[in-house]
């Protein structure tokens, strides 16, 4: 969508078309919407306003639930919002740390200020594209005054600076993608905006939460910082720095997994020490991606009285009949022949015709290996394939 499209839809026509169409699903649905508002007189620029939003909007449901419906989107927007579900927590920080107004700087479609202003905070929003914080302010029209938007750079409104907004503590998202409301790539690290030297020193002196990508280089992560991992329903989604009275006493790091409603934490001080290698037992578990990049796996091994199943690999062994919300656990039926030839004729062998495929620390592509087996039968089973050593391993087991 351009800012020609973007006026054509903020009008009462173009919003009310909007509303009017019914959910468009299949490729078909849109093929008949565009047709039908061709059909009855509306301009092209309209007609490509209102599906083009409308499909964003049911692609949005998966972030937004129901809010979704009257809301307004660009397609980089959507994939660069936090999902609300996530907003609301990272809000529930500022409300529980005593925060009552925010800066979000970087608001991007308004997804992380819909959290905050739900939670009733005020928010004071800016984005640097102008075309999106005109999206923004319509999303988050409902809260009237208590939420502001603009357009501006950044380190212009933040706190200190000769435009700062009256806030008390800073949301910031760097832009980590290039310019653009369709296709964008990734930036480097060094050419996030605003930059993370920039983005550092703010949260040095005010309380500050910043969003980046889940693969940032830990590394660069400054010391006094809570770094908080966050995964939701098996995806990585991010990770988030803590400063100041938003960090919590006592943890530098945290991995928090969301599966539906439900949500768990692990915490620590420091990196966790991994367990040792031991033989394949009873059971094998896979950590959450949030608890790898956190480098909690010991920890949860522990508690699973749990072994690595191999050096560097994110496996984890044990013979208790124990499980926990940061792994996905599977009891181990037997160790089959890791040559293709020999492992599709032992799942043949066994009925096995519906096989979930898990790896790591092999070059196999699971889809590609699944043709490959030729799998027949009405049993349904997980197969892991992995590495000890030299040696590849390929086990048959079920999920707990």
């Amino acid at each position: 969508m351009d800012l020609r499209e973007l006026h054509a839809l903020l009008t009462p026509e173009g919003l009310r078309l909007l509303d009017a169409l019914p959910r468009l699903v299949s490729t078909a649905d849109v093929a008949r919407a565009v047709s039908q508002l061709r059909a009855d007189g509306h301009s092209a620029d309209l007609v490509s306003a209102v599906v083009g939003q409308a499909r964003l909007r049911e692609r949005a449901r998966a972030k937004f639930g129901d809010f979704a419906e009257r809301m307004l989107f660009t397609r980089a927007g959507l994939e660069q919002a936090t999902r609300l579900a996530v907003a609301a927590r990272h809000a529930a920080r500022f409300r529980d740390a005593g925060f009552a107004r925010v800066a979000d700087l970087g608001c991007g479609i308004g997804g992380d200020a819909l959290g905050m202003a739900g939670l009733g905070l005020r928010v004071d929003a800016v984005d640097l594209d102008e075309m999106t914080a005109a999206i923004a302010a319509y999303n988050l029209a409902p809260f009237g005054d208590d939420v502001t938007v603009r357009s501006g750079r950044a380190e212009e409104h933040a706190p200190g600076a000769a435009s700062a907004l009256p806030s008390d503590a800073v949301w910031l998202d760097p832009a980590r993608r290039t310019a653009g409301h369709g296709e964008t790539s990734r930036l480097r690290a060094e050419d996030y905006t605003p930059g993370l030297d920039w983005a550092f020193a703010l949260a040095d002196r005010v309380p500050t939460g910043i969003k980046l990508g889940p693969g940032f280089d830990r590394d660069q992560i400054p010391a006094g910082m809570e770094a908080q991992w966050v995964s939701a329903d098996g995806s990585t989604i991010e990770l988030v720095l803590w400063s100041g009275a938003l960090a919590r006493e006592g943890v530098r790091r945290a991995a928090l997994v969301l599966r539906g409603d439900s949500a768990h934490e692990l915490t620590a001080t420091a990196d966790a020490d991994d367990e040792p290698v031991r033989a394949l037992g009873a059971f094998v578990h896979e950590p959450d991606g949030a608890v790898i990049r956190a480098r909690l796996i010991g920890d949860v091994a522990r508690s699973l009285q749990a072994g690595m199943l191999a050096e560097g690999i994110a496996y984890l062994t044990s013979d208790a009949a124990l499980t926990s919300p940061f792994v996905s656990s599977f009891r181990v039926r037997e160790e089959l022949p890791a040559d293709v030839k020999a492992l599709s004729k032992a799942l043949r062998e066994r009925g096995i015709g519906t096989l979930e495929i898990k790896k790591r620390g092999v070059d196999v592509d699971p889809a590609k290996l699944r043709t490959s087996l030729k799998l027949r039968g009405d049993g349904a089973a997980t197969l892991i394939v992995t590495r000890v050593g030299s040696k590849r391993l390929a086990l048959l087991a079920d999920r707990v």
